[in-house]
């Protein structure tokens, strides 16, 4: 299969009918840390916090749920999100002056048909590593 092919699979219109996500849930050991790195660092929204150690930001209509972890088994960096930004160079910078930890600078991953595929990483304060991809287009 081409890189570029999109394959759909027929699923059943029961199975997850919206096809978006409602939440994502990060793991945070130390919440207050991570709220503000959240908050101030990335810029989201905080919506609300909860007990016993919940707090919840707004990423462009999905929660971003930040967690204690609730057993060993849930005590690991999760899975990486990626943040579609505008201008990736300019964001990847304003991150780390304001305190996220350099992974990996913006860097070229693929050359599509209608755009180059970007992407560059930073770490939040409890070590997960945050993406940030940047579709750009040719200018018109």
């Amino acid at each position: 299969m081409d890189v570029r092919e999109v394959r759909w699979f027929s699923v059943p219109r029961t199975c997850l009918p919206s096809r978006r996500f409602g939440q994502i849930a990060v793991r945070a050991q130390d919440l207050d840390r991570a709220v503000a790195f959240y908050r101030d660092v990335l810029g989201l929204r905080l919506l609300f916090q909860a007990p016993p150690g919940l707090a919840f930001f707004d990423c462009g209509g999905v929660r971003l749920m930040l967690s204690r972890p609730e057993g060993p088994e849930h005590d690991h960096p999760s899975s990486i999100i990626y943040y579609l930004v505008d201008d990736l160079p300019s964001t990847w910078a304003a991150l780390a002056e304001r305190g996220a930890q350099p992974v990996s600078e913006p860097h070229l991953i693929a050359k599509m048909p209608d755009h180059d595929l970007w992407m560059g990483f930073v770490a939040d304060s409890e070590g997960n590593t945050v993406g940030l991809m940047s579709e750009v287009r040719p200018p018109a």
